[in-house]
């Protein structure tokens, strides 16, 4: 555990830890069945897409495909899916449209307030897998307020490769000690940690659903755990 003392800036996953991807993409998958009548299972849609994210990012890395940013990463996946689900009848401007939606995920409840509070004394950035563009313009539409938009695609690289988690020491001009990593997901703060930064886990039980149960078990080596944004910033002594 640390009191953040010694923390200068915290730096956020976003995917899942700070924004509903889940929820928000079910709200405009309907929408979108209302408007184009559609008749798509939103739910297991939306699972489906992010199931792609990892093995995406994995034939980038693998060499099979060029290297790219997540927007042409969910594209290619999105494509592949309207076939999936027999969906023929959307225009390009609606393809792309809906494969901005990862541009307009939503928040948690509590995030918002919460990062008010933590700004006031943390310098607060994102570190996300998603491209500068995606997180600037999902900043705008949910009200996030980051002092800076910090993305893998800087380096060319997808967490958890250990030059994105460099990429905020070298960027923040702070010592490793001094930048704590905030995430839903243990393997993201694993990572983060064998850099030097600090880590606080921040449990999302219900990012893939109610009927999906996920170990939420912390590791022990964490500095923080904590139930969600307020409950850290408490923690931080905020």
């Amino acid at each position: 555990m640390t009191d953040g003392s010694s923390i200068r800036a915290l730096v956020f996953d976003v995917f899942g830890t700070v924004v509903d991807w889940r929820g928000s993409i079910i709200d405009e998958g309907q929408e979108l069945s209302r408007t184009a009548g559609l008749s798509v299972d939103w739910p297991r849609f939306a699972d489906r897409w992010r199931e792609m994210y990892g093995p995406s990012m994995d034939r980038v890395r693998r060499g099979e495909i060029p290297w790219r940013n997540l927007d042409a990463l969910h594209r290619a996946s999105l494509d592949e899916l309207l076939v999936e689900f027999g969906v023929s009848a959307l225009s390009e401007e609606q393809k792309a449209h809906l494969n901005c939606v990862w541009h307009r995920l939503r928040p948690w409840p509590e995030v918002v307030p919460a990062m008010q509070r933590l700004r006031s004394r943390f310098i607060l950035g994102t570190l996300s897998n998603g491209n500068v563009s995606l997180l600037v313009n999902m900043a705008k539409h949910a009200g996030l307020p980051w002092d800076c938009v910090l993305s893998a695609e800087l380096v060319h690289a997808y967490k958890p490769d250990a030059a994105v988690y460099q990429l905020a020491v070298d960027l923040l001009a702070e010592a490793p000690g001094e930048v704590m990593m905030v995430a839903a997901h243990q393997g993201d703060l694993r990572a983060a940690a064998k850099v030097g930064l600090r880590t606080a886990f921040v449990p999302r039980p219900l990012e893939w659903g109610p009927e999906r149960k996920l170990d939420t078990s912390p590791d022990p080596a964490f500095d923080i755990v904590a139930s969600g944004f307020d409950e850290l910033a408490v923690a931080l002594g905020v």
